[in-house]
């Protein structure tokens, strides 16, 4: 038997102006058998993130320089 999905989240390479969005939300809800379509908007908390990541992405690359 089959799984069945239920949705999908779509994340773009970089944050993007509501108005730059809204073309690409409205071609995803015309896609068939898509029910909702909703944008989600940057906070503190999403820069705290993309910085914890790029320190250790730094922290790891400082590390493998190191081991050379």
């Amino acid at each position: 038997m089959s799984d069945r999905s239920k949705g999908c989240w779509v994340s773009f390479n970089a944050d993007i102006k509501d108005e730059d969005a809204d073309p690409l939300l409205d071609a995803i809800r015309q896609l068939r058998g898509v029910q909702a379509v909703e944008s989600s908007v940057t906070d503190s908390s999403d820069w705290m993130a993309r910085e914890h990541v790029r320190a250790e992405i730094r922290e790891k690359l400082l590390a493998l320089y190191r081991d050379i």
